[in-house]
């Protein structure tokens, strides 16, 4: 029974939106950097993305790991929706660049379609007021590669182009949060 009730806490504490991060209404902070699409690297400004239309931001914990490899999958699968919802997907990690060019061509992750940034020391993650945990000593990614960095918090923001934060999506699972962002970007293409 105690393991019962443990197991529901944790299961609950889990599912909580993150707290901290910005909210709804707040301005996204700009940010460039190196990304991967396909296994190609290029540099990356959200204030230029923006330009093009909504971005969806998101925020996961690392490459290749359980969680993380659902919600690129699931992305990827859906990428013509958001884009006929004249959106853009950035995913960002701290996760270096030849990491990222890997997962972002695998075929069972991002499949080319979806696009991942390097936020190495944390910096993008921190202006988006999320929390980075430090890994474990010895903790391997789902290839049993040792993850060698930090992890964000797995949060979306739904970014307008006037660089307002028109949604925060925290605390849901990873196909959860892909539904949900896809809901969020038709529902403002509609209310255009």
């Amino acid at each position: 029974m105690k393991l019962l009730l443990l197991g529901c806490l944790l299961s609950s504490a889990i599912t909580f939106p993150a707290f901290a991060a910005l909210k709804a209404g707040d301005n996204a902070p700009d940010f460039q950097t190196q990304a991967s699409q396909d296994g190609k690297v290029f540099d990356y400004s959200l204030k230029d993305a923006l330009q093009k239309g909504p971005v969806v931001v998101y925020f996961y914990p690392s490459a290749y790991t359980g969680g993380c490899n659902i919600q690129a999958h699931t992305f990827a699968v859906n990428h013509d929706k958001f884009a006929a919802a004249g959106t853009t997907i950035i995913g960002v990690s701290l996760d270096n660049i030849d990491r990222l060019n890997k997962f972002s061509a695998d075929p069972e992750y991002c499949a080319g379609k979806v696009a991942v940034a390097s936020d190495t020391n944390g910096t993008i993650a921190k202006s988006y007021d999320l929390t980075i945990r430090e890994a474990a000593p010895g903790k391997k990614d789902s290839r049993g590669e040792e993850i060698n960095h930090g992890f964000a918090e797995r949060t979306t923001f739904i970014v307008t182009p006037d660089g307002k934060i028109a949604a925060t999506l925290g605390g849901l699972k990873p196909a959860e949060n892909v539904a949900k962002a896809l809901e969020t970007v038709q529902q403002l293409a509609a209310s255009k």
